[in-house]
């Protein structure tokens, strides 16, 4: 497992930002494509020092970390990874980026988001699910009554998607 941290600090903020947020759902296209480039140039250094391929790996995140696994995972011209793990996200709309779903057609997403979340509406997560769904990929999805947080109950279900996942690739 490799964490990867968030290279911008926003004043009055807590924590790290991959991106600015000009609007929810809408990042900055400089700040989102200057993180893309750099988890690219992560994920294609980890799987060549590792000989571990992308069909290997799994990408996720919760929030932030949620919408830049969607983009590094459905992003144009990058491998395919085993799986995509989204928490309290969204596939993120911005200049210069769009998904490549074509190809992605072995890829699986485990999607959770909280009905109560007051960050990120929920009908983001079931927009991602119903665009990923739209092109045949296999989604698990769930929702349940949390806030912007993972909620504890599902984390059987995304230990047995994991494996499921990984024992797939395997």
């Amino acid at each position: 497992m490799v964490s990867a941290r968030a290279p911008l600090q926003v004043a009055g903020s807590p924590g790290y930002h991959w991106y600015l947020v000009p609007r929810v759902g809408y990042p900055d296209p400089d700040t989102f494509q200057a993180a893309f480039s750099s988890l690219a140039a992560l994920h294609d250094e980890l799987w060549e020092r590792t000989g571990l391929g992308p069909e290997k790996t799994v990408l996720g995140g919760f929030s932030m970390g949620s919408v830049m696994s969607y983009a590094l995972g459905l992003g144009p011209g990058r491998p395919t990874p085993g799986g995509i793990l989204a928490f309290s996200g969204f596939v993120p709309t911005v200049a210069g980026w769009h998904p490549d779903l074509e190809t992605r057609q072995r890829l699986r997403a485990f999607i959770a988001h909280g009905r109560r979340d007051p960050v990120i509406d929920v009908t983001f997560a079931r927009d991602a699910a119903a665009l990923l769904r739209g092109t045949g990929l296999a989604v698990e999805y769930h929702e349940s009554d949390v806030g912007h947080q993972i909620d504890a109950t599902q984390l059987p279900e995304v230990v047995a998607w994991l494996g499921g996942v990984l024992q797939a690739r395997a």
